[in-house]
């Protein structure tokens, strides 16, 4: 009977926690990427309150044009004069609206898409720079989907409160000042209260409304961040049939998704049951005091029409407040995600001093390095080793010992607990790290490929490459035959991380990547782990030439790669045990000798090498 992990396995955290921010602290943060085109902001706002000016003329000459077409004692001849000028000036104010909104959109257009550019690429830059301890911890489908609604948010924001919420407050006003100076005070007292009631009922509710939101939010990226983990393991989840299970895991998501999206949808009626009921009552009062007014004499028929298009101009865009509202205050949530990439610690940064590594040979000193990923949990002990400059140092030892570990301090990824480590006497932690990773190159173990073609990952070794270049590095690799021998030659796509290659193509793609980068330092973690033996020989006869001219560490499993090393060290449960050369340590007949002898039984019985996969050109593209 097979056993499945407990579904209600805690979440891996997406990001680390950062702490929530205030509504008004993430407007303060969006507002400087708005404030650099502040002209054309200001414009905008002029053109906008432009439009408002003309959409409250509307309803005045509205008035006009029903008090002179009105036969009264005033007025006995009305229907004989048509207001020629009354009704072009109205369809002047119409269109004049219609200009100064459209004026408006256009000047903040380049505003408001140059803000999301600018703060998106700030956001992938800085993920880029964080350390490789967060990218760990974090969840891929999670994340991409906090980036993309935080973005859209930006434009959701801009668009809601100053082309809604701020033209309605601008009229309101204007309305609110019209009423007080030509109508009596009730017709502002019921305009100004049913607004205010309006207003607060509706933040009111769309606030309590807004942790149902939230929980959509977190449960969606969850969802996602199970759905593309699943797809991205789709092997494993085939090696182990455990489609069902991953079904089941992706719809427990879903299901808490669904209940809290009929939370939010019912509060949403809620919502919009009252506002239509604090609308209906105003617009009543508001008329049987115009009809009043008009019984009474007070007013005329101008005035009650005048009225009544105050307040449909008024109520119609309020109508919709509850909702604009609510997505300000979602585009502000999600906006809050967005912010918290950009304020994830660092972790590795450039010292304010930080100078480009000058290398001079590129010999490679680790002094007395201790090292752990927690605090509780240490990797390296007082690790001290120097590799000379044009030199090839190899590290063997179990897995867990610690070897990778030096590759990734080297490229400083992470920095060290004590000690330090210098490139030609220079101390990694003050030089840039763009200079840094510039100079080293290396093949790991996991050769993880764009999906994109072959062609394009070997020359991300060095962008802008030359075909010619490409083609060179190709060769030096052993992989540009298997290359030309498929249909689209250096145009073949290799799928998501590669996966159209086998295991051994990979490895080769990576090796031309890494020579046509040419760095002074070069890393070989476990870089022929995946050939045969044969296709290993032949790689490793280039790669010793390659290796001449340049300091190299390698990073070595199997022994019978790094017999010529000029320096052997092998490394157990993070410290040094042993040094020297292949003729060296076998004579000391330590723990280097022991490894030696138990793969050179094992190659005895196999002479293609232990799980060593064929190089061959066997890619099949659809």
């Amino acid at each position: 009977m097979r056993r499945y992990p407990p579904s209600a396995a805690p979440q891996a955290a997406r990001t680390p926690s950062v702490p929530a921010h205030s509504d008004w602290q993430t407007l303060g943060t969006l507002l400087p990427y708005l404030w650099t085109y502040k002209w054309r902001v200001l414009l905008a706002l002029a053109f906008l309150v432009g439009a408002k000016l003309t959409n409250i003329g509307v309803p005045l000459l509205l008035k006009q044009l029903v008090d002179r077409m009105t036969i009264g004692p005033d007025n006995p001849q009305a229907l004989l004069v048509l207001p020629l000028s009354l009704l072009v000036a109205y369809g002047a104010l119409r269109l004049a609206t219609t200009v100064f909104t459209e004026l408006r959109e256009f000047i903040f257009a380049k505003v408001t898409q140059r803000a999301v550019r600018t703060i998106a690429l700030q956001v992938f830059r800085h993920l880029h720079a964080l350390s490789l301890r967060f990218h760990l911890n974090r969840q891929t489908g999670g994340m991409t989907r906090d980036i993309e609604r935080g973005t859209r948010g930006v434009s959701s924001l801009v668009s809601y409160a100053l082309f809604s919420i701020l033209p309605t407050l601008i009229e309101i006003a204007l309305v609110l000042v019209y009423l007080v100076l030509h109508y009596e005070i009730w017709f502002t007292v019921i305009t100004a209260g049913a607004l205010a009631l309006y207003i607060v009922f509706t933040i009111t509710v769309t606030e309590w409304r807004t942790h149902f939101r939230r929980t959509m939010n977190d449960l969606d990226s969850r969802a996602n961040s199970k759905a593309i983990d699943s797809l991205l393991n789709y092997e494993t989840v085939k090696y182990f049939s455990n489609e069902d299970f991953e079904a089941r895991r992706y719809d427990e998501g879903l299901q808490r998704y669904e209940a809290a999206a009929v939370k939010s949808q019912s509060s949403l009626s809620l919502l919009n049951s009252g506002q239509s009921a604090i609308i209906a009552i105003a617009v009543t009062l508001i008329l049987w005091r115009a009809t009043q007014g008009v019984i009474s004499g007070t007013m005329s028929l101008g005035d009650l029409v005048l009225v009544n298009a105050f307040m449909i101009q008024l109520y119609i865009p309020l109508n919709f407040l509850g909702v604009i509202y609510r997505e300000i205050k979602q585009s502000l949530a999600d906006m809050e995600r967005l912010f918290s990439l950009l304020e994830q610690n660092k972790e590795i940064a450039d010292a304010p001093d930080a100078k480009p590594l000058a290398t001079k040979g590129a010999a490679l000193r680790f002094s007395h390095i201790d090292f752990s990923y927690e605090s509780k949990r240490q990797i390296l002990f007082d690790v001290d080793f120097e590799v000379a400059a044009g030199t090839t140092t190899a590290v063997v030892g179990h897995s867990g010992s610690g070897k990778s570990t030096l590759s990734r301090l080297l490229y400083r990824f992470y920095d060290v607990d004590a000690g330090a480590i210098t490139i030609d006497g220079q101390d990694l932690r003050h030089v840039t790290q763009a200079s840094l990773r510039k100079a080293i190159g290396i093949v790991p173990q996991d050769t993880v490929l764009f999906n994109d073609t072959i062609g394009y990952n070997i020359g991300y070794g060095k962008p802008g490459s030359s075909k010619e270049e490409i083609v060179a590095a190709a060769k030096a690799a052993y992989v540009h035959d298997f290359i030309e021998s498929l249909p689209d030659g250096y145009e073949t796509t290799v799928g998501e991380r590669g996966l159209k290659l086998s295991g051994g193509e990979k490895q080769r793609v990576a090796i031309a990547r890494t020579l046509l980068k040419n760095p002074a330092v070069l890393i070989f973690d476990e870089a022929t782990s995946a050939l045969d033996s044969k296709a290993e020989q032949a790689i490793q006869e280039q790669l010793s030439e390659i290796a001449e001219s340049r300091t190299t560490l390698i990073i070595a499993h199997r022994l019978s790669t790094i017999v010529d090393a000029d320096q052997i060290l092998v490394l157990e449960h993070g410290r040094i045990i042993e040094r020297g050369t292949h003729t060296q340590l076998l004579a000391a007949d330590g723990a280097y000798a022991q490894m030696w002898a138990r793969q050179q039984a094992r190659e005895d019985g196999n002479e293609d090498g232990e799980g060593a996969e064929p190089l061959s050109p066997s890619l099949q593209l659809a």
